[in-house]
């Protein structure tokens, strides 16, 4: 069969211990037999990454701004242990955190549901997409301890010196703390460009939640910005679409998900979208089960990965010779996501229904009842499992079939 011709290219960022050796065998097993496709790679392992002291981060980050599509294998983030492990120079910050700040776009999380995993949320029939700020906030804060009687200000000085602004926050007569953070108008417009562009393309209903009866001026920003991009360019592509944007306080919205069957888009600041995305995938059975796919304020620029980490007790069972029941789902739908973006940049049929035929396969292989240890597990002990060898045997034997039809 010959394969697909790609006419543009797609940025490949390899990772880190067992999710790279997944990640190899995707490429070697279900994308490059089937496509002609370039990969511009950027091996993004600690090693490579202390090697170039965190610089081919930023190249592979600039990369994907040029060529629109990106997908990233998990990656570590060190912490003081790994660093000592593997002698790294510094504590490099998450590669992701560096390509976000780079593309300057919104994290979306989309669970894949498969009938036969049981889900904690029983009617949760639909998906449930969260849309995370990943700007400011508290992962930005100042906190401060206080110790002595006395009072806390929130200050701003303007640079010309012409605006002073002196906000009496509290007035200690015993120890406490103190905290502050911010965020900026041009993030949360962007926040709310990716928001409304993802809905459209997906054409599913869109919730940004806040608190903005208690934080009037900080979450009423937000308020404010999406709803006004909502009525000047948004309503009237949303009325013909037949789906709706709406602002709820966020405690309704968490008693509304739990009353749902999913089916909408969730906007939230970034604690929030923090916290609720991995309520979510738990919600729906597993965070191995989840996409994560990050998208510019325009829509044209799209990088895609796993949402778990690089599986480091597998790896040490892998480097011993052992086989391994590693489930391959999530970063196979990382390739598949990247590749639909890529082909509808192109316009290029053959390779969504490609990427769609590969999604189909990996959820009626689990569906009929082949799968790895973890969702074994959640089925119950009755259920076998195999490993992840035998596992892309079935999925490369069964896309050839679909791909000749």
């Amino acid at each position: 069969m010959p394969k697909i011709e790609v006419k543009n290219p797609i940025v490949d960022i390899s990772g880190d211990e067992m999710a790279n050796v997944i990640w190899e065998k995707i490429k070697k097993e279900l994308i490059l037999p089937f496509l002609n496709i370039k990969l511009v790679t950027f091996d993004l392992g600690i090693i490579n990454r202390d090697l170039t002291s965190d610089k081919i981060t930023h190249d592979a980050a600039y990369a994907i701004n040029k060529y629109k599509t990106g997908v990233k294998c998990a990656t570590i983030t060190p912490d003081d242990k790994r660093v000592k492990e593997y002698k790294l120079k510094k504590k490099y910050p998450s590669p992701n955190g560096t390509i976000r700040n780079i593309i300057n776009g919104t994290i979306f999380r989309e669970p894949i549901i498969l009938k036969n995993i049981p889900k904690f949320v029983n009617h949760w029939n639909e998906s449930v997409v969260i849309a995370r700020h990943a700007f400011g906030d508290i992962y930005k804060s100042k906190e401060i301890s206080i110790n002595k009687k006395g009072r806390l200000f929130l200050r701003f000085e303007s640079f010309d010196k012409k605006q002073i602004i002196n906000e009496h926050i509290y007035d200690f007569s015993s120890p406490g703390v103190g905290l502050s953070y911010f965020n900026i108008d041009q993030s949360i417009k962007e926040f709310a460009l990716s928001c409304f562009n993802f809905s459209l393309n997906r054409n599913i209903p869109l919730f940004l939640s806040t608190k903005n009866t208690i934080l009037q001026k900080y979450d009423e920003r937000f308020k404010k910005i999406f709803d006004d991009l909502y009525e000047k360019k948004y309503k009237k592509k949303f009325l013909q679409n037949n789906i709706t944007y709406q602002h709820r306080l966020i405690d309704d919205m968490v008693a509304c998900l739990m009353k749902w069957s999913g089916g909408f888009l969730w906007a939230c600041k970034n604690y929030d979208g923090d916290v609720m995305s991995d309520l979510v995938a738990q919600g729906y059975g597993s965070l191995g089960l989840m996409t994560s796919v990050l998208l510019s304020p325009c829509g044209k620029i799209l990088e895609t990965e796993a949402a778990h980490g690089t599986i480091t007790s597998h790896y040490l069972q892998h480097k011993n010779g052992l086989d391994t029941s590693t489930n391959p789902i999530a970063s196979i739908f990382a390739w598949t996501r990247g590749l639909l973006h890529r082909s509808n940049l192109d316009k290029n049929k053959k390779l969504k229904t490609f990427a769609e035929n590969l999604e189909k396969v990996c959820i009626e292989t689990v569906q009929s009842g082949f799968m790895t240890k973890d969702l074994a597990l959640m089925i119950g002990p009755d259920q076998k499992w195999i490993n992840t060898n035998q596992l892309f045997q079935i999925l490369s034997k069964k896309l050839n079939k679909l791909s000749n039809t």
